[in-house]
């Protein structure tokens, strides 16, 4: 078998994999890529740029309905399929050939094929044997489904789903995390009755029980419906659509089913069990640093158990990159890595939420700030809040733990957020600061006066 040397080798062109092949080669580290698909991986091709390219169309065709009450004689006549992936399709391939000019800028030698890791510090692909002083495995998640639920027809993961042409009438959503809240939303806007199945008590059950019931509440202002504390039983095909059963004795028919379930780490069949990498629940077990139980072998991405965000991929590949370097980054705090689930409204977090505070702390002062009371909500026609959550109980100083932000761009303000909570920042420390108005982020520095004693434009 033929065999090639470098510093690096990275199994996984996605979020994790191509941004340690960028900054190793920075570096001045020989780097070799390995990717069986498309460079950029699910975030690029299949998850994060398609799905909000479909929430920005959301967003005009909403714009478009509700023109009138803004005085523009504006009207909404339907969605274009067609017209609606090409736009998509042309923001991926601008992405993706973008990326593809930076690695090869980079000298960073992009290998297209299957890869399999054999242990040691290897990795086949085709024959050909890549042998690094390091290892990085990248190889990313899929959707998954719920056993005894055959996707396929009008059974579909979002992966499906984003490649279908035909605009279902009615669609029942099994699952309400992240995935499921943005198609619920996407689907609502283009017109679709819609319904999501969640089977915890509330939707978005990661996010602080505040963001939930806002959530919730504007949901069904939309005309969303929205099952929680169900379970999903079966599903039955028809040709005309499908009928779901839950373990209520309730039935639900629609157009699509979509399973929004979560996704499952890509561990199976690459070699690792083989190779005697540890594995819990079919993900790479880490330390902090992102080295696994062989020498020489790291993991990044949605492999390592935690929040499976391509941002905390993105920033897990520079930092192991920096490390093999021996720069000594200091360790990424999951804590501190900032959420967004992209519906409308947009629901933004970082820190702890309250419940999770309240068990490090003992002790924590809440302070929520309604966006009634910021100018640009207003003209947004948005509705949500700002909830700030503070160790220790009120009148004592302590940093601000826990950032919570629901409204139309709630994701843009979640920035300087997440400069609050990773620098350990007291709600004094960032009241003196100017915020520009009219701005959705001012929203922000009115609930941190508010939580500093010098509330103006909020009640009590």
């Amino acid at each position: 078998m033929k065999e090639q040397f470098a510093d690096l080798v990275i199994l996984g062109g996605g979020s994790g994999g191509y941004s340690c092949a960028l900054r190793a080669a920075e570096l001045g580290l020989s780097v070799v890529l390995i990717e069986k698909d498309k460079l950029g991986g699910t975030c690029l091709h299949r998850g994060c740029i398609p799905t909000k390219a479909l929430l920005h169309v959301a967003d005009v065709a909403d714009a478009a309905r509700s023109g009138t009450h803004v005085g523009v004689m504006s009207r909404f006549d339907g969605i274009d399929m067609a017209g609606v992936h090409q736009y998509k399709d042309s923001v991926v391939t601008k992405l993706y050939k973008g990326l593809q000019g930076l690695v090869k800028s980079r000298k960073v030698k992009l290998v297209q094929g299957t890869g399999r890791f054999v242990g040691g510090r290897s990795v086949d692909v085709d024959g050909v044997r890549y042998t690094g002083k390091n290892v990085v495995l990248a190889t990313g998640s899929h959707a998954r489904t719920l056993p005894g639920l055959e996707v396929g027809g009008r059974v579909k993961t979002s992966d499906q789903v984003l490649e279908s042409h035909q605009l279902p009438s009615s669609v029942v959503v099994l699952g309400g995390g992240v995935i499921g809240a943005e198609f619920a939303s996407v689907w609502n806007s283009f017109g679709a009755e819609v319904t999501v199945v969640e089977a915890l008590p509330r939707l978005l059950p990661s996010e602080d029980e505040s963001s939930s019931r806002l959530l919730e509440r504007a949901f069904r202002r939309r005309g969303i419906g929205v099952k929680t504390g169900v379970r999903f039983d079966h599903a039955v095909e028809k040709s005309d659509g499908v009928v779901v059963f839950l373990q209520s004795g309730e039935q639900l028919e629609a157009d699509l089913l979509l399973v929004a379930v979560g996704r499952g780490p890509n561990t199976t069949d690459q070699g690792y069990e083989d190779a005697g990498l540890r594995l819990d629940h079919g993900f790479v077990v880490t330390d902090e640093r992102l080295r696994t139980n062989l020498d020489g072998v790291r993991a990044v991405g949605d492999i390592v158990p935690g929040l499976q965000l391509a941002h905390r991929g993105f920033q897990q590949g520079i930092f192991v990159a920096e490390d093999i370097a021996g720069l000594d980054p200091r360790p990424i705090d999951e804590t501190g890595i900032p959420r967004v689930t992209y519906c409308e409204p947009e629901v933004a977090s970082v820190g702890l939420t309250e419940a999770a505070a309240r068990e490090k702390f003992g002790q924590v002062q809440t302070l929520t700030y309604d966006l009634a009371g910021n100018g640009k909500s207003q003209i947004l026609g948005t509705a949500g809040a700002v909830t700030l959550v503070k160790s220790g109980p009120k009148g004592t100083s302590g940093p601000v733990v826990g950032v919570h932000i629901v409204g139309s761009r709630a994701g843009e303000m979640i920035g300087e957020a997440q400069l609050v909570y990773n620098w350990g920042a007291e709600a004094e420390d960032v009241a003196p600061l100017v915020h520009a108005h009219p701005t959705q982020n001012e929203a922000l520095g009115e609930a941190l006066m508010a939580l500093a004693g010098k509330a103006l434009h909020a009640h009590g």
